[in-house]
């Protein structure tokens, strides 16, 4: 297709150029200027427009007509390679635009898509869900469900939506987004900036009508296997993450609504009690308020008609700066609850010693990135080994290779997400960590994800 469009393009350019360079007999279409002989030009015949032409022409038909030659595997790799180039003028922007024009980039479809099968020793099944990786974006990125199919086309294993608030909110004032780039860090207190419930319900339904058609249309071309890949969304997996109104009282109503309005799109729900930018959210993570609210969002969603798949996983996802008595309450809860995941963690409110010297530190917020690797990666693994690897947990923090996705999974973690270093290193990181990833659980004789799980606990 590639050549037959460069093909093209150098037919159209030479009709032109034959056009105006014509005989005078056979120009009386042309117009009343072109009658009489030019007069010889003092310059040479190409001028810098004509040069800078017959370049751009050049460098058109010849990336046409190697995209022709390629494999298709080759061709989509340096797509995303060339992602990079974008990088340094994203870096110039204030970083809420940066975030606004990157969602809008993958909502429109102006980011590759990957085209490449994941490695087999990626694949795992979670909750019944088959992921053909266990690399995720986590919530906050695409906050209003905006841009699933775009960044499930990046290759991510799954994505995050949220988090949604039942009513809309703008959140606190801007600005909100700051960057520790030499600390390869974000702080934020955007708190929980929502369209609200009906704006995302409303994106999900189209999503997912479109998807049952697509599905319908390809059924004679599709295994029953392949139908099966993936969840709500498409060839990836869908996570909702619900929040709650700054000015709520009841805070369980606000899930319930929620999942009333959410969970019929989600492959899995996500209560988020853990945002350090919403007044008393996290004291949502005591014992007894995280058993009476996670009980009254199970009942909410087991009332709803399920089929055959059943209702949606519900998890939680809880803060870094927990003490060893608040980890040990939230892993009995988990348990007796039958809680079917766990989120670890959210952003933090310390200031590590690498970042305390960044001016940029004193701001109020929660701090994400590479300095909450350590401690989230600990809090991780005490998790792992309190729920005695029962419970599929969520590594998120710091991941900006496939070395620390790894470290994540030998920790405890199932599955892992990212947010900051995808901030910073945009849709080229992903098949890189993914390929990093099979490095290492080849070197180490894994033969899947799920035989390194947990690793360093044992």
């Amino acid at each position: 297709m590639a050549a037959r469009a460069s093909r093209k393009l150098l037919r159209d350019f030479v009709l032109r150029r034959t056009a105006c360079t014509a005989p005078i007999g056979a120009a009386r279409h042309c117009s009343s200027a072109a009658q009489n002989p030019p007069k010889i030009p003092k310059i040479p015949h190409f001028s810098k427009r004509g040069l800078f032409t017959a370049a751009t022409l050049g460098l058109v038909i010849a990336g046409g007509a190697y995209a022709s030659t390629v494999d298709e595997a080759t061709f989509c790799g340096w797509l995303f390679s060339a992602t990079k180039l974008v990088n340094p003028f994203f870096a110039l922007l204030d970083p809420e635009v940066a975030h606004r024009l990157g969602v809008s980039a993958a909502a429109r479809g102006w980011v590759p898509r990957e085209k490449r099968p994941d490695p087999p020793n990626l694949g795992l099944e979670v909750w019944g869900r088959k992921f053909s990786n266990p690399i995720g974006l986590a919530a906050g990125f695409d906050k209003n469900a905006e841009a699933v199919d775009g960044l499930l086309g990046l290759g991510f294993g799954f994505v995050e939506i949220g988090s949604v608030t039942p009513v809309p909110q703008e959140g606190n004032p801007k600005p909100r987004i700051f960057r520790l780039r030499d600390e390869g860090a974000i702080i934020n207190r955007c708190g929980f900036n929502s369209e609200g419930i009906i704006a995302v319900a409303k994106r999900l339904g189209i999503q997912h009508g479109k998807r049952m058609l697509d599905e319908t249309s390809n059924t004679s071309s599709s295994s029953a296997d392949e139908a099966k890949t993936g969840g709500k969304s498409g060839p990836g997996i869908l996570g909702v993450n619900l929040g709650k109104n700054k000015t709520s009282e009841d805070a369980a109503s606000d899930y319930v609504q929620g999942v009333h309005s959410l969970s019929q799109y989600a492959d899995y729900l996500v209560i988020n009690v853990s945002s350090p930018n919403t007044p008393g959210l996290r004291m949502l993570q005591g014992r007894k308020q995280l058993k009476d609210l996670v009980k009254k969002v199970q009942a909410a969603r087991d009332e709803m008609q399920w089929g055959e798949e059943g209702p949606p996983p519900l998890l939680v996802k809880i803060a870094p700066d927990l003490s060893k008595e608040d980890l040990e309450d939230i892993a009995a809860v988990a348990l007796a609850l039958r809680l079917d995941g766990l989120i670890i963690s959210n952003t933090t409110v310390s200031r590590p010693e690498s970042v305390s010297r960044n001016p940029v530190a004193s701001e109020a917020g929660g701090l994400s990135g590479k300095p909450l690797f350590d401690t989230s990666t600990r809090l991780l693994k005490d998790m792992y080994l309190l729920t005695r690897g029962k419970i599929p947990l969520v590594g998120c923090g710091g991941i900006s290779s496939g070395e620390d996705a790894y470290r994540k999974i030998r920790a405890g973690a199932t599955l892992v997400q990212l947010y900051t270093a995808f901030a910073y290193g945009g849709p080229a990181l992903v098949p890189q960590i993914k390929a990093e990833l099979t490095e290492c659980l080849e070197r180490d004789g894994f033969k899947t994800v799920v035989e390194a799980v947990g690793a360093d606990c044992r």
